[in-house]
């Protein structure tokens, strides 16, 4: 379970740093617009520059800090192991794609996260012997959002009924109306945040051949494929992950239009539609994200 935090605290492999903690901070860095590759171009015969397409590389945040236990040395060293246990897990340094969290905390905003690994955990020993450990971290965030705590979600059934009908007499012009308490579309979605994200979507089956469909962008995935009763297919469109796989692992492919890596949510609403061959209609898409923001 995370940690709870207050205003300039911030949580790095399970440890709690900055204001009020044993582990206060001098400076943070990183934490503005994130870096840029671009594609600029000099012109080889005139002035001025071509200006490229620009993408955001991952976002490095660099951490001034100490470990500062006054007459304690021994639990300076354990809250210095701490900060590396997490990253030194086997299962995230050999899996690629695998992240950690460094969650921050500032005024007047909610607990925002970054998905990464650490990079960086110099330690200067030279003052151990009174408690005093001066860092350098450097954590890389795979890319330049900051995402929210909690997941977002959704349950979508195939088929879009409205569960409502027409109301008599019949009049023009002619309203179908939905069932008290019933949403109006089954895949509208409503996404927090200020920049588009990225989601999960698990088909759970017996259904063939399912397609979704981002009704504003147009955007699709799909696949000539049988999942059967039980089992289940799983559409990460994530950065660090942008997989499709079975419930026992294996790989699914997608059509050649399918695109994982344009498949994002704006923010606000939205729908989704999905279609597929299911006899029994109890095939369902669940959609998971997290709110996201460019920015602090």
């Amino acid at each position: 379970m995370s940690a709870v935090l207050n205003d300039f605290q911030h949580e790095l492999g399970g440890v709690v740093i900055g204001t009020r903690t044993p582990v206060p901070i001098a400076a943070i860095e990183g934490l503005g617009r994130a870096d840029v590759r671009t594609a600029d171009v000099e012109p080889p015969t005139s002035d001025g520059i071509w200006l490229g397409a620009d993408y955001y590389a991952g976002r490095t945040v660099r951490i001034d800090a100490a470990i500062k236990t006054p007459g304690e040395p021994d639990r300076a060293l354990d809250i210095l192991a701490d900060l590396q246990r997490v990253h030194n897990e086997t299962k995230l340094r050999l899996t690629g794609g695998a992240t950690t969290e460094l969650r921050v905390k500032f005024p007047g905003r909610d607990v925002r996260v970054l998905l990464g690994r650490l990079r960086k955990c110099e330690a200067d020993l030279t003052a151990l012997i009174h408690g005093w450990i001066p860092l350098d971290l450097e954590f890389l965030a795979a890319d330049q959002l900051y995402y929210g705590e909690d997941l977002q979600r959704i349950t979508i059934p195939l088929g879009m009924i409205s569960g409502g009908g027409f109301t008599a007499p019949v009049v023009a012009p002619i309203v179908v109306n939905p069932a008290p308490g019933q949403a109006v579309r089954p895949g509208w979605i409503d996404v927090d945040g200020t920049a588009p994200t990225w989601p999960v979507l698990r088909i759970t089956g017996p259904c063939a051949n399912p397609a979704i469909t981002h009704v504003e962008s147009g955007r699709r995935l799909e696949m000539t494929t049988t999942i059967p009763a039980g089992d289940w297919v799983e559409i990460d469109t994530r950065p660090t992950w942008r997989s499709v796989l079975r419930s026992n692992g294996g790989n699914v492919p997608l059509t050649g239009t399918s695109r994982l890596d344009t498949f994002s949510l704006p923010p606000g609403r939205s729908e989704l539609r999905w279609t597929a061959t299911d006899p029994t209609n109890t095939a369902r898409l669940a959609v998971s994200w997290r709110p996201a923001w460019p920015t602090l």
